[in-house]
C-alpha cells in the first residue's frame, strides 16, 4: 500500500507559496506589478511597519538580489516591494528617477490602504533618487508632470543613491549613459536586460536629489554608501548629507560594493534592525552605546553617582549626520530593542540621557 505524500506542516519541509502579483496603477495610468511579503516570524501586530523596496536600473522583483534583500528585510518588517516602470512585468518605460516618484507615491498609497501605520521607503541605487524625489516632493504636496504627490512617507532609507544627474566619472555609469543616450544602447537594454527606455526620457531635467533632500524635514532620512562602490563616489553620500535636514544620519559601510547585488545578510539586518529607532528619529543603538559609555566615564571622573550614568560628552550633542558606529563597549539587549532596552532623551535640548525600564 502506498503511502499519501505529506506537505506543508506535517512534512517538516518549509512551505513557500507561489509568488502573487498584484496589479498596482498609477497616478499617469501605468500599471506596476507589485509583491507584499508580510514580516516573519508573525507578530502580534502585523500592520506595524511596511517598507516600500524600490530596485535600481535593471532590477526587479524576480531577480535574485532583490529577493534576497526582501528576505533579509522581512524578519524585521512587512516588504512591499514592485517592478519599476518599464522593468518586469510594469508597463512603461524607464525615466531614471523622474517619473518613479509616481510609482512610489502609488505603493506607498497602497500600504496605507492596507492597514500598516508606518511606511518606510527604501530605495537603491536609481531607487535611492527616486525616493528622496519622492519625499522632497510630497512633503510640500507638490506636482510631477501634472499629478500631485500625495503619500508621504514616515521615514527615507537610500542606499548607493547619487546625488546629483548626469555622473559620467565612473566606467559603469557611462555605461548607463549609453543605454540612455543611443538607440542602440536602449536597444541592448531591451534585450539584455529587460528594460523598456524612453527614447527621450526627460523632456526637462527634473530637480536631483540633492535639490530636494533639504525639504524632507521633519521625515528621518537615512543614507548608506559603501566605500567600495564602483557607480558613485562618497562624494555623493556626503553630498546627500549635507544638504539634509537636521533628522537626516549617514552610514559609509566599510566592504561595501553598490546596490542590492553587494548586500549582505548582516548589512540587511543592521538596516532591518534600526528602522525602529529611525523612525523615532534617534541614531543607530551602537553610536548611542558609544557615546552613552563616553559620557559615563566623564561622570565617573566628575565624582558623579555611577549608577546614574549621565554626563554630557567633551564634544556635546551628538551630531545626526553620523558615519560608522563605534565599537563601544555596551551591547544592544537584542530581545528588548525598541522597548526596555531603548535609550531616550531625558530632556529636551542637548543633555543626558536616561534609560527607560
Amino acid at each position: 500500500m502506498k503511502r499519501a505524500p505529506v506537505h506543508g506542516e506535517d512534512s517538516g519541509v518549509p512551505y513557500s507559496a507561489p509568488t502573487v502579483y498584484r496589479l498596482l496603477p498609477t497616478a499617469d495610468a501605468e500599471i506596476l506589478a507589485t509583491e507584499l511579503r508580510n514580516r516573519v516570524p508573525a507578530v502580534t501586530d502585523p500592520h506595524g511597519v511596511c517598507v516600500v523596496l524600490v530596485h535600481g536600473f535593471s532590477g526587479s522583483i524576480g531577480r535574485p538580489a532583490l529577493r534576497a534583500v526582501t528576505a533579509g528585510l522581512r524578519t524585521h518588517v512587512s516588504v512591499l516591494s514592485m517592478d519599476l516602470r518599464g522593468h518586469g512585468r510594469s508597463t512603461g518605460t524607464c525615466t531614471f528617477g523622474d517619473r518613479e516618484v509616481l510609482d512610489v507615491d502609488a505603493a506607498v498609497g497602497e500600504a496605507r490602504r492596507l492597514g500598516y501605520r508606518e511606511v518606510v521607503t527604501m530605495g537603491w541605487s536609481m531607487g535611492g533618487a527616486v525616493v528622496v524625489r519622492h519625499a522632497g516632493l510630497a512633503a510640500g504636496g507638490e506636482p510631477a508632470h501634472g499629478h500631485r504627490v500625495r503619500h508621504r512617507p514616515d521615514a527615507v532609507v537610500a542606499v548607493s543613491a547619487a546625488s546629483r544627474w548626469f555622473v559620467r566619472d565612473t566606467a559603469p555609469m557611462r555605461r548607463i549613459h549609453w543605454f540612455a543616450e543611443t538607440a542602440s544602447g536602449r536597444a541592448a537594454a531591451r534585450v539584455a536586460l529587460g528594460v523598456r527606455i524612453a527614447a527621450q526620457p526627460w523632456p526637462a531635467v527634473p530637480p536631483s536629489p540633492v535639490e530636494l533632500i533639504g525639504r524632507i524635514a521633519p521625515t528621518p532620512v537615512l543614507i548608506v554608501h559603501g566605500d567600495r562602490d564602483s557607480y558613485f563616489t562618497l562624494e555623493h553620500p556626503r553630498a546627500l548629507a549635507a544638504a539634509a535636514s537636521p533628522t537626516g544620519q549617514l552610514w559609509v559601510v566599510p566592504g561595501f560594493g553598490h546596490a542590492e547585488a553587494a548586500a549582505t545578510a548582516g548589512l540587511l539586518d543592521r538596516i532591518g534592525a534600526h528602522l525602529p529607532d529611525l523612525l523615532a528619529g534617534r541614531p543607530e543603538w551602537s553610536a548611542r552605546a558609544g557615546r552613552i559609555a563616553g559620557e559615563t566615564a566623564e561622570g565617573l571622573g566628575a565624582g558623579l553617582d555611577a549608577g546614574r550614568g549621565v554626563g554630557r560628552g567633551p564634544g556635546g550633542d551628538t551630531s545626526p549626520i553620523l558615519g560608522e558606529p563605534s565599537s563601544g563597549v555596551l551591547r544592544p539587549p537584542v530581545a528588548r530593542r525598541g522597548a526596555a532596552g531603548e535609550w531616550r532623551r531625558s530632556g529636551p535640548g542637548r543633555g543626558s540621557r536616561s534609560r527607560r525600564g
